[in-house]
């Protein structure tokens, strides 16, 4: 089996101006300086594309090529058509739906990829239109405003609530724009973190009540009645520094817990009552369906004031880090059920076969005690 792996290659920060990949910024404003600290925060590094690699030829029957997701380079190498299947890693780089454009490209051409499609991507980039969905579908979230100005009162559009919120770019992923300054717990506090977003990103933000109740993140792997949820992984914000506020920040993500001092931040399986385990295993699995995600995708939770499970984000393309050290929570998830790095990964590319009708032979041998 012929695999085409579609990915974004990570490029060093203080060498980014050397690479062809780079694109202005987006809707064409100047890049400000603070962007460039997380501008590829959504790409993999090199690394983790040779793991990835790796790990889907270590089943016998499938050979490899990566292919950099950028137009000049893969669109010429799509249109031969002589994979079997896309594994799609592709995050893109100009536009609200940028994580959409390859799968696109994808279905038009008539190439099987794996994951999510086009629609499915591109609403769940947009955390706003996000949440309006799963709201419509009776799935509980926190309850949000976007502007892209500041207000004079966040009570005058969400009468009955109260600071703190929680500030972050309507339209990012991997953390990005949701800094330690996000927790807002204040009007001027909030409206900096407007101009900050709409400054440094170009878009609106999103405001919404911060949920006081414990953090969860859910891996499902799979798709339609097969999809299925891995352990849940528990965030356990009080290892974080003293400074640090709950929340999952960039900061907490990428400068706090790193590999060469990394935090005892996550709890896999998380310890939870059934009931509650239940609860957030059905609102997960019911949202992964609203959306139409395939094959995998992880689903962020948060308890709120009543202790009941709200979705606070869904990402189609999770982080795959291969380094156990580097806490990436997707395949923290895989190993707590059993399943190594090269399993989990040749699991969707199984589910992405299967729902395309071609033929691969694969079934993963759990390995109990894995972390």
């Amino acid at each position: 089996m012929r695999v085409g792996l579609l990915v974004n290659i990570k490029p060093q920060v203080k060498g980014y101006r050397d690479r062809a990949v780079i694109a202005p910024p987006r809707r064409g404003a100047a890049m400000q300086p603070s962007m460039i600290e997380d501008l590829y925060a959504e790409w993999d590094a090199p690394e983790t594309i040779d793991a990835v690699r790796h790990a889907l030829e270590s089943h016998p029957d499938v050979e490899v090529e990566v292919i950099e997701a950028v137009p000049d380079r893969a669109i010429d190498r799509l249109l031969i058509k002589d994979f079997d299947i896309v594994f799609n890693l592709a995050e893109g780089f100009i536009g609200a739906a940028r994580e959409a454009q390859f799968p696109a490209l994808l279905e038009m051409l008539g190439i099987p990829y794996t994951g999510s499609g086009p629609l499915a991507l591109a609403i769940a980039l947009d955390k706003a239109r996000t949440k309006e969905i799963l709201s419509y579908h009776g799935i509980p979230v926190a309850r949000f405003i976007t502007t892209i100005t500041p207000v004079a009162s966040i009570h005058s559009y969400l009468p009955g609530s109260d600071f703190p919120f929680i500030v972050k770019p309507i339209s990012e992923g991997s953390s990005k724009g949701i800094r330690n300054s996000s927790f807002v717990t204040n009007l001027d506090e909030l409206n900096h973190e407007i101009e900050r977003i709409a400054g440094e990103y170009q878009q609106p933000a999103l405001v919404e009540e911060f949920l006081p109740g414990r953090e969860f993140t859910v891996a499902v792997l799979g798709s339609g009645d097969k999809a299925r949820v891995l352990p849940i992984v528990e965030i356990n914000f009080g290892e974080l520094p003293p400074e640090a506020n709950s929340i999952y920040s960039y900061e907490a993500k990428w400068i706090y817990d790193v590999s060469e001092n990394p935090l005892n931040i996550f709890t896999c399986p998380a310890d939870v009552p059934a009931k509650l385990k239940d609860e957030i295993e059905a609102v997960v699995l019911r949202a992964y369906e609203v959306l139409e995600c395939r094959d995998w995708a992880r689903v962020d939770v948060r308890l709120d004031g009543r202790g009941r499970a709200n979705i606070i984000e869904i990402n189609p393309l999770p982080g795959i880090l291969p380094n156990p050290e580097e806490n990436s929570c997707y395949p923290k998830a895989a190993r707590a059920a059993g399943l190594t790095y090269e399993a989990m990964l040749l699991s969707v590319l199984k589910s992405g076969c299967d729902r395309y009708g071609i033929p691969f032979k694969f079934e993963p041998k759990h390995e109990p005690g894995l972390r």
